[in-house]
């Protein structure tokens, strides 16, 4: 005589099945498009590399291509390209992610991302540099 397995089994078992399926789809970016491009033509990557290690973002943040300790208290940054928000608040596009890069704690009081005291100039650089980092398979 066969026993039936317990209902609650059946459903974990079926609910992990779905989780897996969905794991390793290639999803197109959230924001199409997001790209420095869209930043003023004065805005300069290479000089953004230079100002996340200056004002010490490596501290909290991994950054592709920037060397520094491991660090892991904020997310790393290698897909800022692809997320839908910034903080989870704030719609990502170019502009609000200078906002975001100037002011964190205007836009998120809870952040424990500080204000550094960027200009506008170094904030587009910042900017700049983060959306023209190649697409990372890590997640951010």
């Amino acid at each position: 005589m066969r026993i039936a397995a317990r209902p609650a089994f059946v459903l974990l078992g079926a609910a992990t099945l779905s989780l897996l399926a969905a794991c390793g789809d290639e999803r197109p970016a959230l924001t199409p498009n997001l790209t420095a491009a869209a930043l003023p033509e004065r805005a300069d990557a290479m000089r953004g590399r230079q100002w996340i290690s200056e004002y010490g973002c490596l501290a909290c943040h991994a950054v592709p291509s920037v060397r520094g300790p491991a660090a892991s208290v904020g997310p790393p940054l290698g897909n800022v390209g692809r997320q839908a928000y910034l903080t989870g608040l704030l719609p990502n596009t170019p502009d609000n992610l200078v906002r975001w890069l100037m002011d964190p704690p205007a836009i998120n009081p809870r952040t424990s991302m500080p204000n550094v005291g960027l200009s506008q100039t170094e904030a587009e650089d910042i900017a700049a540099f983060l959306l023209s980092l190649p697409e990372s398979r890590e997640p951010s």
